[in-house]
């Protein structure tokens, strides 16, 4: 059987948390409506919302979700909003009457929503002005019977939700209708338990149609208490001041920003377009955060940024990274400008999402994803489903309180997805060292193999990256009649200095072995990523 041997290097931190020490997320949701009730909960431009704010609109809305719409415990809302004041009233109001959350990216193809909507079976979709179009394609072939439009720029009474949409006519109204209904009605409180659902959060769909990972009360729980045990120093109830530039809809910054600040009563700066770095600067600059979290390509574009150092970061106290493996040569920029070194994690949808992060007790950047956190197992499998040793590369399978029951009506590929033995397989390489910590090195299906030889992008990427006149990069494989697949690499150079395909070679040959040194070479102006930011390699074959 596993053994934790990481737990020798957790010093003060408990080896395990009470995953049930809450029996739901409602009760952490509403001792923070209480407790810090006159504190601003999130802010957004010149607008805030207190956190009694948040708990008076979030009844209204509640209100008309269940009188109005009809919603019962364990019906799903689709949400389908960037970062707006209205995501998490809407999600609270949702937990208050027991529904199920889907999120869903406004960034989204009709194709990409219509599967999504009715994988989900959701009847009521609450969604940005910008993606009533697409929605409007779609809306014949779903269940959804109710659309609430958030329009941020205009007056809601004013604006009409289905303005060139007209078969959007009787099922749409506005955010603030809603709202205004709502408060002529009361919800009748549901009082779920840590088995209830929470949430389907829908993963990328890298190998086809995205699946709804099915997510409970009990495993975000867990998530936030775990999480909460390795950083205590950034979790001052009252206290902390965050910055969320990723977007929420993610399940990264759905748990790590939003979720686990608001339970301690922070205060919470939502960007709704972290593209616009000049916007983003002017936030940081205003909020001064203790706490930021982002993904390799926002703090490479933020350390590229002339600005950055008007910003003043003597209060910041936690740099968080993950959804992609972070650089050191982006980390020691970030620590330079700011003093604070980004301090990394792994996790996935699955998963809640966090499996392992670098603890407080950490005080450099270490090129890993740190330990795995309390009351988790992991363990790493061969090819032959073997457990791997120390030192030694395989899949990463974790069993835990905050791993999902299971995909959201998908009863082949959870028999896929879970070992025998109840751990769910990631499909990420890793590899442990003597102490616990966790490197990533890749994911299982981006694996280049060149002549036999096992080749991780993040590795070549890491090496790369290092190199100045390099902004950002990724490799893919591509066939080769000699070796079966070849590394080729896009390069995205740094304005203020260039690199030259010359300089690129040597440096790879300096520093990698011979049949990881990348075979062809392409300088593009930027490289496909998800709305979070992560590099998309599967869509780098569609680069010229």
């Amino acid at each position: 059987m596993t053994t934790r041997h990481w737990i020798d290097s957790y010093g003060s931190i408990p080896s395990d948390i009470e995953p049930d020490g809450f029996r739901s997320l409602n009760v952490m949701l509403n001792e923070a409506m209480t407790g810090f009730a006159d504190k601003p909960a999130f802010r957004v431009e010149d607008r805030t919302l207190s956190y009694a704010d948040v708990d008076l609109l979030s009844a209204s809305l509640a209100a008309f979700l269940q009188k109005a719409a009809g919603v019962r415990k364990g019906d799903r809302v689709a949400v389908m909003l960037p970062n707006v004041l209205e995501f998490p009233v809407t999600f609270i109001a949702a937990t208050k009457i027991g529904a199920i959350e889907v999120n869903v990216n406004p960034l989204y193809t009709a194709p990409e929503l219509e599967h999504q909507l009715n994988d989900a079976g959701a009847d009521v979709i609450v969604v940005c002005s910008e993606s009533m179009g697409t929605l409007a394609d779609v809306i014949d072939c779903t269940r959804i019977h109710t659309v609430i439009s958030v329009a941020p720029d205009e007056p809601g009474e004013a604006s009409d939700p289905c303005a060139g949409h007209p078969v959007l006519r009787g099922k749409a109204i506005t955010f603030m209708t809603a709202l205004a209904k709502g408060q002529q009605l009361v919800y009748e409180p549901v009082y779920p338990s840590g088995d209830d659902l929470l949430l389907l959060q829908y993963t990328g769909g890298t190998t086809g149609l995205s699946k709804g990972a099915a997510l409970s009360h009990r495993n975000l729980v867990a998530n936030i208490l775990q999480f909460r045990a390795f950083l205590p120093d950034a979790q001052r109830p009252g206290r902390e001041v965050v910055v969320t530039a990723l977007p929420m809809y993610h399940v990264f910054a759905f748990m790590a920003n939003f979720l686990s600040y608001f339970v301690i009563g922070a205060e919470n700066w939502l960007v709704a377009n972290p593209r616009k770095i000049d916007t983003l600067i002017d936030i940081l600059e205003t909020a001064r955060p203790t706490v930021f979290f982002g993904v390799n390509t926002l703090y490479a574009g933020l350390v590229n940024h002339p600005r950055l150092k008007e910003v003043d970061w003597s209060r910041l106290r936690l740099s968080g990274g993950g959804g992609s493996a972070m650089f050191e040569a982006v980390s020691a920029q970030w620590e330079k400008a700011t003093g604070n070194f980004i301090r990394e994690g792994y996790g996935l949808s699955e998963t809640s999402p966090i499996v392992s992060f670098n603890p407080q007790s950490i005080n450099d950047f270490g090129g890993t994803a740190g330990l795995p956190v309390p009351s988790t197992d992991v363990k790493l499998l061969d090819e032959n489903g073997c457990e791997a040793g120390i030192g030694t590369a395989g899949e990463i399978c974790v069993r835990g309180p905050q791993v999902m029951r299971g995909y959201w009506n998908a009863p082949e590929a959870n028999k896929q997805a879970f070992t025998p033995d109840g751990y769910f397989r990631t499909g990420d390489i890793g590899v442990f060292n003597d102490k616990g910590f966790l490197a990533i090195v890749d994911r299982k299906k981006d694996m280049v193999i060149v002549s036999g030889f096992n080749v991780y992008p993040n590795e070549v990427e890491a090496v790369i990256t290092a190199l100045p006149g390099v902004r950002e990069c990724a490799c893919v494989a591509v066939p080769d009649e000699k070796t079966g697949e070849a590394v080729k690499l896009f390069v995205v150079q740094a304005k203020e200095e260039g690199v030259d395909e010359e300089t690129l070679i040597a440096h790879c040959r300096s520093r990698l072995a011979a049949y990881k040194v990348p075979k062809i070479i392409r300088f593009v102006d930027e490289l496909p990523k998800t709305a979070v930011g992560k590099i998309l390699r599967r869509a780098m074959h569609e680069v010229s």
